[in-house]
């Protein structure tokens, strides 16, 4: 081990020839970029061949943690994918927490890189550096829950982790997701289809060989402390130790920007029927956490009675609930469970399917769809019993759910009729749950998102509509997505969960104790930078501009119904402003594209011969 955090080994699996390497780290990128999306962000930038089919052989799948993963650092059991997103076409890292980061870094490598594609369905067996491509023949056809029970016992290995894809992965859907510890999705961007295009379908993990830092001593004595004051006494966490993410349910609904019938409108009349409230005292079991992790925001969840008794999930979390329940119409916590639970089972994105099955049930009402189209469901909003069927058949490819499989945009387009202006999505991802007709700024910030659609890059809302902020003025709108974007740069670089409010300063503490090396606020700033400007770059390459970087028209031209959000909604203009802005703060030009000097500013001018459109 290299007793700086990181293990300095890269496995890389060539799937097609079965060939299997260990490699050095490259400790300079390792510096530049941390780890996680950092450094997978820049492998993939130098080994993709730019044009790649993002379902090919030639597209690079990776898996990364970070130099704090498997550490005292509290909520770092994490990891991320790395690839070129087949939803999106552009950059992708998708995160999921859990054990099975941790248990990776155990393994003694830092990554792994996988290429091709097996001749026949295996999967990845990795203990302690030793590596092996296993028949996956027995799994095929098995959800996510089976998958990891039949390769403990093949394996033999009681507390192995696995990351696997269910019947949706199996089938190339492009919203599926790689599931691990059974609840934990590496959910945005299709990284099922990812495994699947591959025939991985699952990659397992058991690992003893722990992880040095530099000073143990000083670094426990300072991660003891941070976790009582920094994270257990911070009151940005009271919320989420409390009642996790569904706390945002009611707060959302209260600034009428929860989607609601498909985005319709930004309350829901029957919210108490899916808010934390109604998890707590209806199918709470107990919290749980993920390794390493104070907070414990999870909740296992059951449904005790009624037509869905026996349905068990971790969570749901707040995009889930404000996804598959209010934006399905669905009134009660049970039903979402159960579809959460077979989302779970069955490997899919369970926000891009509340996404596309709320459009369908709009479909249906208009008229656009039919029950020839929907196998024979009365596809409503609030139809607990037809809504229950869909994962399934999106799973499986049965009827509309061949066609919602491969997300809202291409499944639009395939349906036609209109279906095409009430798609909410930006280059092809599905929107999470804050609606920007009543946070405008969070449309800039899904607008810029290097994978489509995201929150987890800039997120405006909490100072606008859950704060003291004006949520409909676009002054300030494009700063706050900077600065969010470049820190968050970093934190998924650590990979620290979304769920700490951790700072620069608190940040560089950690990583000079874990490293040896010194940090600074000023110095990581720098590398956030350099991270958001190289898959900036990297979507440039792949053709992405200006004109990729938009807003459904629905947020201008159909304002929001009721409540505080009444008659609201989001100009082109003040868009287009707030983007022109936005591309001003970062250097780049009037389309989006970094420049030559922005470029070498951010320390990334070694790769401005790499990129076309500069030349």
């Amino acid at each position: 081990m290299a007793g700086d955090g990181y293990q300095g080994k890269v496995l890389r699996v060539d799937l097609t020839n079965e060939k299997i390497t260990t490699e050095p780290l490259n400790k300079e990128w390792a510096k530049q970029y941390i780890g996680g999306k950092g450094l997978g962000a820049r492998y993939l930038f130098e080994e993709l061949k730019p044009g790649t089919d993002p379902m090919s052989p030639e597209n690079i799948l990776s898996i990364w943690t970070g130099p704090l993963v498997g550490t005292m650092t509290p909520l770092t059991g994490r990891y991320v994918i790395v690839s070129k997103s087949p939803l999106t076409g552009t950059f992708l890292d998708s995160y999921a927490g859990g054990y099975f980061g941790s248990e990776l870094k155990y393994t003694g490598v830092d990554g792994v890189i996988i290429k091709g594609k097996a001749k026949k369905w295996s999967y990845l067996w990795i203990k302690d550096g030793k590596v092996e491509i296993r028949d996956a023949k027995n799994l095929m056809g098995k959800d996510t829950f089976k998958t990891e029970e039949l390769i403990r016992k093949e394996t033999g290995e009681k507390w192995a982790r696995v990351a696997s894809i269910g019947q949706a992965g199996e089938k190339l859907g492009l919203i599926s997701s790689v599931t691990s510890d059974l609840t934990r999705n590496a959910g945005r961007g299709g990284t099922g289809a990812l495994f699947g295009s591959k025939n991985l379908k699952a990659v397992a993990a058991r690992g003893t060989l722990g992880v040095e830092v530099k000073d143990i001593d000083s670094f426990t004595k300072m991660a003891k402390e941070m976790i009582i004051k920094d994270v257990i006494e911070n009151p940005d966490h009271s919320g989420m130790i409390t009642d996790g993410t569904p706390i945002l349910v009611q707060m959302s609904h209260d600034a009428g920007l929860l989607p609601t019938n498909d985005w319709h409108s930004g309350m829901f009349g029957s919210v108490d029927g899916i808010n934390s409230e109604a998890l707590k005292s209806r199918v709470l079991v107990r919290k749980k956490a993920c390794f390493d992790c104070a907070i414990a925001c999870g909740s296992s969840a059951k449904v005790k009675q009624g037509v869905f008794k026996g349905a068990w999930t971790e969570g749901p979390e707040y995009e889930t609930l404000g996804m598959c329940g209010s934006n399905c119409g669905i009134k009660n916590i049970e039903a979402i469970v159960k579809f959460v639970e077979d989302c779970d089972r069955l490997g899919l994105d369970s926000i891009s399917a509340g996404n596309v099955v709320g459009l369908a049930m709009d479909l249906y009402e208009k008229g656009i769809l039919t029950k020839k189209d929907t196998g024979g469901l009365d596809l409503k909003f609030g139809n607990e019993e037809a809504y229950a069927k869909m994962p399934a058949m999106i799973a499986n490819r049965q009827h509309i759910g061949d066609t919602l499989a491969d997300g809202g945009k291409r499944a639009a387009k395939k349906i036609g009729k209109g279906a095409e202006k009430l798609v909410m999505e930006v280059k092809g991802m599905e929107y999470p749950a804050y609606d920007p007709r009543g946070t405008i700024g969070m449309a800039l910030a899904y607008a810029t998102s290097d994978r489509g659609a995201c929150h987890l890059r800039a997120w405006p809302v909490a100072g606008d509509a859950y704060g003291s902020g004006d949520p409909w003025s676009p002054e300030g709108k494009a700063a706050l997505c900077v600065e969010d974007q470049t820190r968050t740069s970093v934190k998924w670089s650590f990979i620290f969960c979304d769920f700490y409010s951790v700072n620069f300063p608190n940040m560089a503490k950690y990583y000079t104790a874990v490293t040896g090396v010194s940090s600074s606020e000023e110095h990581l700033r720098q590398v956030g930078r350099k991270i958001w400007n190289l898959t900036r770059a990297f979507n440039v390459r792949e053709g992405f501009s200006r004109k990729d970087d938009t807003m459904p028209e629905r947020l201008e031209k159909e304002p929001l119904p009721e409540g505080k959000t009444k008659g609201k909604n989001l100009p082109k203009a003040d868009f287009e402003k707030m983007l022109s802005e936005y591309y001003k703060l970062w250097n780049w030009d009037d389309q989006g594209r970094p420049t030559k000097k922005s470029l070498q500013e951010a320390g990334l001018g070694d790769i401005v011969n790499k990129l076309p459109y500069l030349k």
